[in-house]
């Protein structure tokens, strides 16, 4: 296969994440593969290759293998939400996440720090909080390591549950523009250390980003800089 042949695959790849990406928005589920396969015009290779994507990122849920897969997985999340607290899952959160910002920093393919970079800016379309997942989810695709993604998926499922939902991007959503923006600054500080492969520098921004949202969880208050 010729190098133009490649990066014409590659283009369609990546335009039919984009279109699933779009589908996502309107549905939680998407259609069996023979029908998107239809749809989008391309050969279910193509579309696997997309949803493997999509689920490495954490934008889609694996593909279940049964109910009784189904029915574990979610008797497993509703354990651990049962056992822990906002925060252990913040703990967690800063152990994992600062780590797979500077794996991100010297891994992300190109396209990948592409949807770094984009998703730092909270869109106006989408909430607030959904704008914060989707660029901690873009960060955790782009460290290229498979297990440590799957646990920081687990960890946001964990979290996402009505009893544990404390976050920054939560609060964001019932007050000023000026804390979207603060958040949306120190996204854009991690994206810029990921897109100059400057791993200790995204390390220590995700790192700092997320402390500060511990703080706050902690009732400690703001500290100078940080968003009124």
């Amino acid at each position: 296969m010729s190098e133009q042949e490649t990066e014409k695959n590659v283009d369609k790849a990546t335009g039919v994440t984009e279109q699933l990406r779009s589908m996502l928005k309107d549905a939680s589920e998407l259609a069996p593969e023979r029908i998107l396969a239809e749809q989008l015009g391309v050969s279910r290779h193509t579309l696997r290759k997309s949803l493997k994507t999509l689920r490495d990122s954490g934008e889609l849920t694996p593909a279940k293998s049964g109910r009784r897969a189904s029915s574990e997985a979610r008797s497993t999340d509703t354990k651990l939400v049962q056992s822990t607290n906002p925060l252990e899952v913040m703990e967690m959160r800063l152990m994992i996440e600062p780590a797979l910002a500077r794996l991100a920093a010297l891994r992300a393919s190109p396209d990948e720090i592409a949807r770094i970079l984009q998703t730092a800016h909270s869109p106006k379309e989408v909430s607030p909080a959904q704008a914060d997942q989707d660029f901690h989810r873009a960060v955790a695709a782009g460290s290229r390591n498979s297990l440590a993604s799957e646990l920081h998926i687990l960890l946001h499922r964990v979290q996402n549950d009505a009893r544990l939902r404390f976050t920054d991007s939560d609060a964001d959503e019932q007050k000023t523009d000026a804390r979207v923006k603060m958040r949306d600054e120190e996204h854009q500080r991690i994206a810029e250390a990921i897109a100059d492969r400057d791993a200790l520098a995204a390390e220590k921004a995700m790192y700092e980003h997320l402390e500060r949202t511990q703080r706050k969880l902690m009732g400690l208050g703001l500290r100078s800089g940080d968003a009124a």
